[in-house]
């Protein structure tokens, strides 16, 4: 359980939230919801510790380990990936490095500190972290043969993916995450659910992804009005309920308002009345007892955007024709071939890495292919949205108007500022130099410029990324509007289910093409096809035996399954031997005695006993795995 009394966070004359007091119970997930800078990650801090209020206290219990989501991946850098994941349990960690360098050692064995710290790594099943942290690693999309590689060998969302890795396999009571699917597709964000539907503790997350805060949250913690408010269910329970509590509020203040015009009239028309003075002023006495609550300001801001294309193009504005393009000996594309038409609203989805923002980036000329043509039809004209804004990024020291008047150079000024002024750009954001923008701005900035251009094809990668909730809803909006031909990468479920009537999925065997909405494509495919690859590594190796197996002559496979029913047969013996000795030593350090004098030498020689023990049996294990899953693979052929 985490509580917070009284807690206010101000900086200068800016108040983000005061009086908050709140309990957050365990078994409960919290998604943390808010406008850009209305106080989130700074509530989210403050609960982790890592900053102080300006009043009011967070009590945590001594006892409960708190898991913070890090972007401090530079620590790392040249720790091993399944290393970096398992070090989010500190304790435990810190507790098998020691006992490594006990074992190594030059110097005499320090029995006692081994037991001490044997004990803390069987108190926090230690010896079962590696595989843990193993698992969810290939859950968020690393597979297991990069495991042991350094952590610089990644790129920069993986990096991060790592540190929610770190996070998960620590087992911590409370999980507190800011935008952990920030950098995960559709598949580990699918994994992601499901790890946090099945966690017993409490969690706390910052997201803006309307689906993943519907499919984890058991409650909503609304940053806004200057205070936080909690409401049960998920984002959409919380947003009808925060829309109905304000109509409910407005209508009592119209009620209000309309019981003191009737009254304020009858004064007005007989308060010069001898006969109606005393009534007057009964009617003057019952309007000072009305009051009226002044609804506070919300710190939601919602852009309006707006998408028309200047004239249409021909029926097939886009062709794509044995498209190939590699990074070094990385292919990421392998004869791609797509035909768009007009009037598609076509969404590209797949795991990270696979291609989906290059084949954007070469569609565009961003970047040359390796191999095949990109032929735009008749009259198509494109407006292009990078996942890295980099059609702002060139710009320098110019101004926000100045940057969006180049795209429409004969328009008045007065037309810049209203299309700026849609997108949220007051009268004191227009001459912000462009390169002091945060990615939220940016990506309004960007939205402007592609209303005033009128493309007749949208080519959007990660369009959503930077944007709050209600951005993400403005946008929808407008491109369901949208009279021209959609193309976009997302890994925004919610996104992609609101417009797509094509889903492109890029795999690793070619291009899924489905024409249909994305719940439909999940309808044919199952959902769990999403995250169906991190069972299918698991699976890899087993399937690969089967299929020798079947190439097997029978003769030679039966003598293969005897000797290795065989071998099987031996493990288990052995096994069962060293588990026998192994808890027979356990049991005999249960002896006072032992510890005591003249018995030091004994505890040291059954410690190494057992330690040796233990390994043996560990590659015991391992290697009864190996021939249960030849055994049953070869098995198959029968």
């Amino acid at each position: 359980m985490i509580s917070v009394s009284d807690l206010s966070k101000s900086f200068g004359a800016q108040t983000l939230f005061a009086g908050v007091s709140i309990q957050f119970n365990p078994g409960n997930r919290y998604g943390l919801v808010g406008a850009n800078g209305s106080g989130k990650s700074t509530f989210l801090r403050i609960l982790a510790g890592q900053e102080a209020p300006s009043s009011g206290v967070v009590s945590i219990p001594r006892k409960l380990r708190v898991g913070v989501l890090s972007q401090d991946h530079f620590r790392y850098e040249e720790t091993s990936i399944l290393h970096v994941a398992m070090m989010g349990n500190r304790e435990v960690w810190e507790a098998m490095a020691e006992k490594e360098r006990l074992l190594h050692a030059d110097a005499p064995f320090e029995s006692d500190r081994y037991a001490e710290l044997e004990d803390v790594i069987m108190r926090h099943q230690g010896y079962s972290l590696e595989a843990r942290a193993a698992e969810i690693l290939e859950g968020l999309g690393i597979p297991t043969e990069v495991h042991g590689n350094p952590l610089s060998t990644l790129s920069g969302g993986f990096k991060l993916r790592v540190l929610l890795g770190q996070v998960l396999a620590a087992e911590p009571g409370a999980l507190l995450l800011d935008e952990p699917t920030n950098h995960l597709d559709i598949v580990s964000i699918r994994w992601l659910e499901k790890f946090l539907d099945s966690y017993k503790g409490l969690a706390i997350v910052i997201s803006h992804d309307h689906r993943f805060l519907d499919n984890v949250c058991t409650h909503v913690a609304d940053v806004d009005y200057e205070t936080v408010t909690v409401y049960p269910g998920n984002y959409s329970a919380f947003v009808a309920a925060k829309e109905g509590e304000r109509e409910r509020k407005e209508a009592e203040i119209t009620k209000r308002e309309k019981q003191i015009a009737g009254h304020q009239a009858f004064v007005d028309r007989f308060r010069a009345k001898a006969t109606k003075a005393r009534q007057a002023q009964s009617k003057i006495k019952l309007i000072e007892k009305i009051v009226i609550e002044k609804l506070p300001e919300s710190s939601r801001r919602h852009p309006r955007f707006r998408f028309a294309q200047k004239r249409p193009s021909g029926r097939m504005p886009l062709e794509i024709d044995g498209l190939g393009k590699a990074y070094g000996e990385k292919v990421v594309l392998r004869d791609v071939s797509l035909r768009v038409e007009r009037g598609d609203r076509l969404a590209i989805i797949g795991p990270n890495g696979i291609g989906k923002s290059t084949l954007l980036k070469i569609a565009v000329g961003e970047l040359a292919p390796d191999a095949g043509t990109v032929t735009w039809g008749y009259e198509a004209s494109p407006g292009y949205f990078s996942q890295d804004h980099a059609e702002v990024q060139g710009a320098g020291r110019q101004t926000v108007e100045a940057w969006l008047w180049e795209a429409a150079p004969g328009e008045p000024i007065g037309f810049i500022r209203g299309q700026l002024g849609h997108v949220l750009f007051g009268e004191d954001d227009v001459d912000k130099p462009v390169r002091a923008l945060s990615g939220g701005e940016c990506a309004r900035l960007v939205f402007a410029r592609l209303a005033v251009l009128g493309p007749n094809v949208l080519v959007l990668d990660e369009p959503t990324n930077h944007l709050d909730l209600e951005a993400i809803d403005a946008l929808v909006t407008a491109l369901s509007e949208y009279d021209g031909t959609l193309i976009f990468v997302s890994h925004d479920r919610w996104f992609v289910s609101r417009l797509a009537n094509r889903i492109v999925e890029i795999t690793p065997k070619g291009l899924n093409d489905f024409r249909g909405s994305y719940e439909e494509y999940l309808d044919r495919l199952g959902d769990d096809h999403l995250d169906a690859d991190a069972v299918l590594r698991t699976l890899r190796k087993a399937r690969k035996g089967k299929d020798a197996a079947k190439a097997e002559p029978e003769p030679k496979r039966r003598s293969r399954v005897r000797v290795l029913e065989k071998r099987l047969e031996e493990l288990t013996g052995q096994v069962d031997a060293l588990e026998t000795r192994i808890h027979e030593i356990s049991e005999r350090f249960l002896d006072p005695a032992l510890f005591g004098k003249g018995g030091q030498a004994e505890s040291r020689r059954l410690e190494k006993e057992q330690e040796q023990l233990k390994l043996r049996l560990a590659g015991l294990m391992a290697e009864w795995e190996t021939v249960e899953t030849e055994l049953e693979a070869a098995g198959a052929g029968s």
